[in-house]
């Protein structure tokens, strides 16, 4: 199941609303956990087996790091808990020769359950001894499949204590309503157009329709990701969550390093703290700095699949990140603002070739036809129509990306005078995506797979 569905939209999420709200309050986390694996189950009917089983472990495994005293033996048991995640993850997502499907979400919820494990152990969050709350957490539905990764200690009051007004509900819908029409609307349409120009690209593509392509999917990722993110935030917010944000604006940034301080926050902060950090970070000099971010990077890849592009991407932004440090950083800063953001998008939009080729030698290829290697010429028949065609989608899409987009919302929607027309357009978005959903049959979810 998935948020962009009729099925979710008007059968499981009113029903799920109905009983979380109308049952007595302390029935509340059930629902929601009841709710939660259902939600998992009708997608992974199998592998909500791996779920418990994971959920139970790492419940376990809190309490056991949490009652040992021994230091030694305190470091051993939390070894154990974190081997034991990672092997799982391992098995079901690199060990391809073994043929098993990957159970969705399995990146997200293992890393959640890791961050909750370690936490335990340096003492930043209280060991969660109430099963029910341990299991929600770990298999809340909101953002259970494409997170952003949840830290318990971010949320670990709100599982015992938490209130809902009804202008928090409407704010948590009206988020999820904006994630629903990026999603939708915005990275549908555009996947198509990158589907579309990109269809036989392995037989010589024109070098416009190679970047127009490669436009689209750019846009694509972030809506679709970042949509999916509105739409986690805005549910949790209705059921009386406040997940941190994910996305800030990222193709506005104006250095590779900005640019990673606000695409996938969860991620980037879940490396450095349990990796970038307890490696050394950049306490033990400038070589054991550079190791530590190739180490962080490269891990960054994989962590997206088992594919090399996956790997070559990681180290490709690991590269880019080192040189910024230390070479060319601080000539950077000093250009005028325009050139800085041409300068990180530049290399942004670059590196999603890495990104969505299915292999380093395909991504080789593409990168060919951007600079004329291999094209078949500078245009193409469905160079002008790739643009024309979906040309709206194009302009909202390249406005939705910029700070001036989300100012004027958020003035909007804090003026009491524009109210009424503020939630009329929301309403009318609903009734667009709606139409969409029924009359298209393109509605992947890119960041499922991970």
């Amino acid at each position: 199941m998935v948020f962009s569905s009729i099925t979710f939209l008007f059968l499981f999420l009113p029903i799920v609303l109905m009983a979380y709200f109308f049952l007595p309050g302390r029935f509340r986390n059930f629902i929601l956990l009841i709710a939660s694996l259902f939600f998992y189950a009708w997608g992974e009917p199998v592998y909500i087996v791996l779920m418990v089983l994971s959920i139970a472990f790492n419940y376990i495994c809190g309490l056991e790091i949490n009652a040992q005293t021994d230091p030694k033996k305190k470091r051993i048991k939390l070894a154990i808990a974190v081997a034991a995640d990672l092997s799982v993850l391992v098995l079901f997502k690199y060990c391809t020769f073994l043929q098993l499907s990957l159970p969705i979400g399995i990146s997200f919820y293992t890393f959640q359950a890791i961050s909750y494990i370690v936490d335990v152990y340096r003492g930043k969050a209280p060991v969660q001894k109430n099963a029910l709350n341990f299991a929600l957490y770990i298999s809340m539905f909101p953002q259970l499949i494409a997170g952003p990764i949840v830290r318990y200690a971010d949320i670990n009051q709100q599982l015992d204590n938490r209130s809902i007004s009804s202008a928090e509900f409407g704010a948590g819908m009206r988020r999820f309503l904006l994630g629903l029409a990026k999603k939708v609307i915005l990275a549908n349409g555009l996947g198509a157009v990158f589907a579309s120009v990109t269809a036989d690209s392995a037989s010589g593509m024109a070098t416009a329709s190679a970047w127009i392509g490669l436009l689209a999917y750019t846009l694509q990722i972030y809506f679709d990701f970042s949509g999916y993110s509105d739409m986690a935030i805005g549910l949790g917010r209705m059921f009386g969550f406040h997940f941190n944000e994910n996305f800030r604006l990222p193709y506005t940034a104006e250095s590779i390093t900005d640019f990673w301080r606000k695409w996938h926050i969860s991620l980037g902060s879940w490396f450095r703290e349990y990796v970038y950090i307890p490696l050394g970070g950049n306490r033990n000099g400038a070589a054991r700095q550079i190791l530590n971010l190739l180490i962080v990077w490269c891990l960054t890849g994989i962590w997206h699949g088992a594919s090399s592009n996956f790997m070559f991407w990681g180290l490709y932004y690991g590269i880019l990140l080192i040189l910024e440090k230390f070479i060319w950083g601080k000539a950077v800063a000093k250009l005028p603002k325009i050139l800085r953001h041409v300068y990180a998008l530049f290399f942004i939009i670059l590196g999603w070739t890495l990104f969505f080729s299915s292999s380093l030698g395909e991504a080789v290829t593409y990168l060919g036809y951007l600079f004329g290697v291999g094209s078949t010429g500078l245009t193409d028949a469905g160079t002008a129509s790739a643009i024309m065609y979906q040309l709206p989608l194009w302009i909202i899409g390249i406005f939705a990306c910029t700070g001036t987009c989300k100012g004027l919302l958020d003035r909007a929607e804090q003026s009491k005078k524009a109210a009424m027309a503020v939630n009329a357009a929301y309403i009318a978005v609903f009734i667009i995506a709606i139409s969409c959903l029924i009359t298209d049959s393109y509605n992947p979810f890119l960041y499922f797979r991970f």
